[in-house]
């Protein structure tokens, strides 16, 4: 199988799981639960293209978690730590990131812009300006690519509709360089979870009819979950048990 082949199959196996031409995805990866890919990870974008089209809009999240007191993220250059396929992603040409010193998202496609440019306004990190929460409006689309469903980012931008009590930490003041190479200090409410697990993978127990679908890209297992009725399904199981997406850690005995 050559590049051509694995991309369209990569592409076929996107579409039979319900992404479209037009669509806009959020993907969430494991590069190496794909198995042998020729070309590596640039045909796995181009299964991705091809699978949401030239109207379509493809998205990594570029998350820069950790960043110390003396840091500065700089939009340009400062590097994605959740995995090998985003930070590809975010080196690619064409590709644009959001302006967030913890949960910037980089994108490329018709709604690049729409979805990106106004993260810079908010002040957490994934609030109503946040790609995160505008695919969970829109019709967007959540592909987790070989990586279960735990690292779901869009869970976070639910939980802050919600604001559960272990959601929130410390304000933080974040140095940051945008596009125009200009360095500004910004507070952020950060995310905090201290003492509790997060169980994003719970999303299974609901009624997962109408919001996922489950099968294979390549090698890898991989869900496909519409954003907006994934919101809908989250934030109704959390009116009654605000916490059904954590589990608090035990404490260790002295």
């Amino acid at each position: 199988m050559d590049e051509h082949e694995c991309s369209g199959k990569i592409a076929k196996g996107l579409k039979d799981l319900g992404v479209l031409p037009g669509d806009a995805v959020l993907v969430h990866s494991s590069f190496k639960s794909l198995g042998y890919v020729p070309g590596g990870m640039e045909t796995v974008i181009q299964g991705f293209l091809n699978a949401i089209g030239t109207d379509g809009t493809l998205l990594f999240p570029a998350l820069s978690l950790g960043l110390g007191s003396t840091d500065i993220f700089d939009v340009r250059l400062t590097p994605s730590n959740v995995g090998a396929m985003p930070e590809y992603f975010r080196t690619r040409e064409g590709v644009s990131r959001s302006v967030h010193p913890t949960h910037s998202v980089c994108a490329l496609g018709r709604r690049a812009s729409e979805l990106l440019d106004d993260h810079i306004l908010d002040s957490t990190p994934c609030g109503g300006n946040s790609p995160f929460h505008k695919l969970a409006e829109t019709n967007g689309k959540i592909v987790m690519l070989g990586c279960g469903l735990k690292p779901n980012t869009t869970m976070h931008a639910l939980e802050e509709y919600v604001e559960p009590p272990y959601l929130f930490g410390p304000v933080r003041s974040y140095a940051i360089r945008d596009h125009q190479r200009a360095a500004f200090q910004k507070e952020y409410r950060t995310h905090n979870f201290k003492g509790y697990e997060q169980r994003y993978d719970k999303v299974m127990e609901l009624d997962t009819g109408s919001f996922l679908r489950k099968g294979r890209a390549l090698q890898a297992v991989t869900y496909v979950l519409d954003a907006p009725n994934l919101k809908r399904a989250v934030l109704n199981k959390m009116k009654s048990d605000v916490c059904f997406f954590v589990e608090e850690i035990p404490q260790k005995q002295a």
